[in-house]
Parts: C-alpha cells; sequence; structure tokens
C-alpha cells in the first residue's frame, strides 16, 4: 500500500504572509491535493519575542482568500516544546548527543584562535567524549554528535543530489542551557510527529536540510522526501523586495486580483506545465510535479499577473464573479449595492468583466450601476457636458421617450440621430458617457442605456439638463 502523501506550511508569525510564504504554501497545497493527501498548517511561533497573535492571524486569513485549505487543527510549535525537549534528551540517553558546559566566551576564544591560524572555525568542543564524572556543576547545553567523517547527502527532487562533507557541520546546539530547543529541532520533531512525507520549501533551507537530516538519523527516523525550490527574485533579478512586489497577500487582495489568478499565476513562478499559462485548479493540481520545477530564479511580474487575472476574470460564471466582486467590495470597506443594483450588476456581468484585469477594473466600468443620481461627473467626463453637449442631449431626449427598448434598436436610434445632425459618433457618445456614468471610460452606450432602462435612462439626462 502506498504512503499517504503529507505535506506542510510552517511560517514563523513574525509578520504578514508574504508571496514567498504564499507561493510554498500553494506548492504543498498542490502536491497534496493532487495526491489526494493532507497540507498541514504549523505556526512556528518559538520566536517569543517577534512572534504575534496578530501576525498568525494574518497568515490564516491570507491563505483563506488564496483558498489554500489545511487538514486538521493549526499545529503551534510553542505548544510542543516538552516533547521537542524529550526527544533531545532521548539523543542524550542513547549517546546520539552530548553535554556541553563551554561558555560563550570560550567558544569565542576558540574560533578566534582557528581565525588566525587559518583553520575552520566550527566550534569543536571539548566535552564531546568527556567522561561523565569530569562534568562540573555548571549550566550546559545540549548538542547533537555530528559525524566528523564522510558526507551528507541530501536527495532534492529539485536540486538533484547535494553533498555536503560532515567536516562543514558543527555539533548544532538541540537545547539551550536554560532547557529550551532550538528551531532546528522542533522542525524536525514536528514534521516527524505530524506524518510529513514531503518537505517542500525554498533553497535557502538547503543547508538546514543536511543538520536536520543528522537528528532523523540519531533517532532511526525515516526521512522525509525533500524539495528545496528556487526563491523568488524582482524583474531587475534582484532579491525581492517591496518595489518589486514583496507585499503581503491581503495587499495583492485589495489591489482587487481575484485569488485564483493569483493561484495560477503563483504556480507559474517557478514551475511549468509545457507552455501552459492559463490553468484552472484542478489542471495545476493534476498536472504538478517536481519534474516540472525550474532551480534558478523566478521573477516577479506585474504584468503577467495582471494579465492571468483577467483570463480568470474573463472565464468566471457569472453567479460566481458576482459572489467574488460584492465580497471584494465588502473586505475593502465599499458601500453594500442595493438588491436592484446587484440584479443589474448580474446582468450586466458579460460586458462588465470583458477586458477587466482586476475587480478594481471591473468596479470602474460597474459605475453607471453603482453610482446614485445625480451622477457627479469625474474631471474629464465633465468636459463633455459643455454648453452645446448639454443641447445635443436635450434635443435626444424626445427621440428616446418613444424608442424601442432593446439594444439594436437604440443603437440604429443614436446612430440615426447622429447622422441626421452630420455629426460623428463620438460627439454624441461623449456626453452620453458622462451623464449616463460620469466617465469618460465606459461600456458602450447602447449596453448602458438597455441595462438601466427607458425610466432611468431619461432620468439621468434630465438631471444634466438641469446643470445647464
Amino acid at each position: 500500500m502506498t504512503e499517504q502523501v503529507v505535506t506542510r506550511f510552517a511560517p514563523s508569525p513574525t509578520g504578514f504572509l508574504h508571496i514567498g510564504g504564499a507561493r510554498t504554501a500553494l506548492f504543498n497545497w498542490l502536491f497534496a491535493r493532487g495526491h489526494g493527501g493532507k497540507f498541514l498548517l504549523r505556526i512556528e511561533d518559538t520566536d517569543r519575542a517577534r512572534s504575534t497573535p496578530e501576525a498568525t492571524q494574518a497568515i490564516i486569513d491570507g491563505l483563506a482568500w488564496l483558498g489554500l485549505d489545511h487538514d486538521g487543527e493549526i499545529v503551534s510549535q510553542f505548544d510542543r516544546a516538552d516533547r521537542h525537549r524529550a526527544v533531545a534528551l532521548e539523543m542524550l540517553e542513547k549517546g546520539r548527543a552530548f553535554k556541553c558546559f563551554s561558555t560563550q566566551d570560550e567558544i569565542q576564544a576558540f574560533r578566534d584562535a582557528a581565525k588566525a591560524e587559518g583553520r575552520s572555525t566550527l566550534f569543536v568542543s571539548p566535552w564531546r567524549d568527556a567522561d561523565p564524572s569530569t562534568f562540573p556543576d555548571l549550566p550546559f547545553v545540549i548538542r547533537l554528535k555530528t559525524p566528523e567523517t564522510g558526507k551528507t547527502v541530501i536527495h532534492d527532487k529539485v536540486q538533484g543530489d547535494v553533498r555536503i562533507g560532515n567536516d562543514q557541520l558543527d555539533d548544532m546546539v538541540l537545547l539551550r542551557s536554560d532547557g529550551t530547543p532550538v528551531y532546528m529541532l522542533a522542525v524536525v520533531v514536528d514534521d516527524h510527529d505530524m506524518g510529513v512525507t514531503h518537505v517542500i520549501r525554498g533553497d535557502d533551507h538547503l543547508n538546514n536540510a543536511a543538520r536536520q537530516m543528522g537528528i532523523y538519523e540519531a533517532m532511526g527516523w525515516d526521512l522525509p522526501v525533500y524539495a528545496h525550490i528556487p526563491l523568488i527574485h524582482g524583474g531587475d533579478g534582484k532579491k525581492l523586495s517591496k518595489r518589486h512586489g514583496a507585499l503581503g497577500v491581503e495587499e495583492y487582495r485589495d489591489m482587487g486580483y481575484p485569488a485564483a489568478g493569483m493561484r495560477n499565476y503563483l504556480a507559474r513562478l517557478g514551475w511549468s506545465h509545457g507552455d501552459d499559462e492559463f490553468f484552472t485548479d484542478a489542471q495545476a493540481q493534476e498536472w504538478f510535479s517536481f519534474d516540472g520545477m525550474g532551480k534558478s530564479p523566478s521573477r516577479f511580474d506585474f504584468k503577467k499577473l495582471a494579465s492571468i487575472s483577467g483570463q480568470h476574470i474573463a472565464a468566471a460564471e457569472n453567479a460566481a464573479l458576482l459572489h467574488d466582486l460584492l465580497d471584494f467590495m465588502a473586505v475593502t470597506g465599499q458601500p453594500t449595492p442595493s438588491d436592484t443594483k446587484i440584479s443589474l450588476l448580474s446582468q450586466a456581468m458579460p460586458l462588465l468583466q470583458e477586458r477587466a484585469k482586476t475587480y478594481i477594473e471591473l468596479i470602474e466600468k460597474a459605475e453607471f450601476i453603482l453610482a446614485d443620481r445625480p451622477i457627479a461627473p469625474d474631471e474629464k467626463a465633465a468636459k463633455f457636458l459643455d454648453a452645446v453637449s448639454l443641447g445635443i442631449l436635450s434635443e435626444l431626449t424626445p427621440h428616446l421617450q418613444n424608442a424601442s427598448w432593446d439594444r439594436q434598436a437604440l443603437e440604429g436610434e443614436l446612430n440615426a440621430f447622429a447622422e441626421a445632425r452630420e455629426m460623428k459618433f463620438g460627439q454624441l457618445a461623449g456626453p452620453l458617457r458622462a451623464a449616463l456614468a460620469g466617465r469618460s471610460a465606459t461600456p458602450s452606450v447602447f449596453d448602458m442605456m438597455f441595462l438601466l432602462g427607458r425610466e432611468e435612462t431619461l432620468l439621468r439626462l434630465q438631471d444634466v439638463k438641469g446643470t445647464a
């Protein structure tokens, strides 16, 4: 029977869920879901000085917005300190760890001397093989006994086989002198106890893997499958910073990117499936594998994110898109539309979603529905409402009172009106856009008039005539 796949995302709650962490979570989620396995969430909150409940909640909210659901309860690493401590003591009993009484001053003196002599500055403790009868009554740390010869080989699904000489690895501390476990120990114990089969994380943790493998081997535990993924860089090839897009995922949410578009784009950052750029969650789960992972850092590109997001908005079912749009309006503090406006939004969705790359752009196009009378034109639109244009609208009004109110008939009526007056249609469309939406860039005037209905259209034209 094949072992069930178990992956995990294990962020430190010291800030928001940034884009690199979100992609790591996504890859773990895709791999687990694609193999019918479990995706677990562990909060690595052992750094009590920097860990905050607010940051923990921001991570949970960020994952929820991205749609990355986890299995089981959230695990707190800090709450498991007793278990971590017990494992360190077990290694001590087995002779795979030792007590070290060296002080910080002694360690520094060793390193200074080694540096002066051109030797490795990795600390070699004099207590590694000391007789317990020589132990002083002083504080001590517990260190792992790392093999002194040979190599540690990380069989990595992305990086290939990575070999590190054991003489490059120190006898790392497992328990501090106050009895608290270190992060490196806690990670291994938690991954083992949670049944994690695949550790998928950034390649900045690659060296950690070599040190953590020593704990697995000391305890006789099976190693997980490692996959260390390249980091994300900015478009200029430099380490990702805020100016490149290293923001919290909630900021992308507030910029109006749909979660489906964000998942699609993040999946393509460092992973590919042939030439496919646009795909669904189901396809991503089916296709995702380590074979498609690159070894080089990927580059964050806002234009490509916008393009993929626009494709997801265009492909969305009307009801689902309306639901997500209303959620976006609520979470960003915008007024809740009336039932009448929601009904109009639903009818208008096919024309609103065309070429919209974000929910913000979609809302801009929907301004003719969302705005309340009297419509207040913005600066660009107001320029179309001069005395001549207002006269044209006043002359047009009687023609609309008796026109057939379907889109084709309205298009014929307006074109005939412009042609009879030897006007270019733009001379009529500009003032109509300003009157109906208060904007100069809108859906077609025919679509807006048809959706608003005869009564509302005439009332809006009456409003602007009153401003003359």
